[in-house]
């Protein structure tokens, strides 16, 4: 069954086609012969796509960021996506033309739209050091990710997600990160959008040091996207799947909970029984709930020995199955 084409006009020709199809219960709904694992209803959380769980079939050129959010709705029953900016890239233009072509995003918004998806944030990576020592670079970058916030608000989002990166010592690095967010956040204040950044690295994945970044910007709309899976504070210089230090996943997920807007469900690898290898759910879901979050959580499955579909499936499941213990 296909839920739509590449325009609105095409859609509204399937409508009279899958209307009967829709009608069916959603579990039995198929994608490539494969039933469709949906998200369990009645948890304190939602659950949400990040777009890199899919990002080598988008950088392979399977699909494209426009094809993402019907993907989401048709082959995993997701209705709430993750974008990731630099998925943006089309065949003719740089995935930071795309990001202030109203075209573009127009064309995104419709097929959003047309299959009832939510879009929640736009993920942003390669727009300069929000934390760089040097002030004139530092605010490039800051005016590197307006067009971001400008694309958020344009598409309904709520939210980007931003990297605290730069050089300097770890008191050094907090006071410029911390400038150049309060900067970022005083722009996405005036488009009611939040600015929240990931443990992605370095002094980021050091879940203190950025509570207390945060405790600097002290704005309403600056926080924070745990991701349980980026801990790695040190990864080696030669293999960097390889990491040479680690901060406490639980403990750094406890500190950044105060502060989050959104929760990254990392998943790489799965044992026999359905559960992540490396990381207890259980015990990191606790602690999102006991901190009284109650909004998106979104998978972002990187593993390597399931496919993407499968491992998005994998995580769903696991999730459907902690947030059932929870609530």
């Amino acid at each position: 069954m296909k839920l739509i084409n590449n325009s609105r006009r095409d859609f509204l020709k399937q409508v009279a086609l899958t209307s009967g199809a829709m009608a069916l219960a959603p579990e039995l709904l198929m994608a490539n012969n494969t039933p469709i694992v949906e998200p369990a209803k009645n948890m304190f959380f939602e659950i949400s796509l990040a777009e890199w769980s899919l990002h080598k079939a988008i950088f392979g050129g399977k699909m494209t960021n426009l094809d993402f959010p019907v993907k989401a709705r048709k082959d995993f029953g997701i209705g709430i996506v993750e974008y990731v900016n630099t998925c943006f890239k089309s065949s003719t233009k740089t995935f930071q033309e795309n990001g202030k072509d109203q075209t573009y995003l127009k064309e995104l918004l419709m097929r959003c739209n047309d299959n009832n998806i939510k879009n929640h944030l736009i993920m942003c990576d390669a727009e300069g050091e929000l934390g760089n020592a040097d002030a004139k670079k530092r605010m490039e970058a800051v005016e590197n990710h307006y067009k971001w916030v400008e694309a958020a608000k344009f598409l309904g989002c709520k939210t980007i997600r931003v990297n605290a990166a730069g050089s300097g010592t770890k008191e050094e690095l907090a006071k410029t990160a911390a400038d150049g967010l309060s900067k970022l956040s005083e722009f996405a204040q005036k488009h009611d959008i939040n600015v929240i950044v990931e443990n992605h690295g370095g002094y980021s994945s050091i879940g203190s040091w950025l509570a207390g970044v945060m405790k600097q910007v002290n704005m309403k709309n600056c926080g924070t996207l745990p991701d349980f899976g980026n801990f790695c504070v040190k990864h080696n210089p030669t293999d960097y799947k390889i990491c040479e230090e680690n901060y406490d996943r639980y403990k750094g997920t406890q500190e950044l909970m105060p502060f989050a807007k959104g929760v990254s469900a990392k998943t790489n690898n799965f044992n026999a029984d359905g559960d992540e290898r490396d990381m207890d759910y259980m015990r990191l879901m606790k602690i999102v709930k006991d901190a009284g979050f109650r909004g998106y959580v979104g998978i972002e499955f990187e593993g390597e020995t399931l496919s993407e579909e499968e491992g998005i499936r994998a995580t769903i499941k696991l999730l459907n199955k902690v947030g059932a213990k929870l609530s």
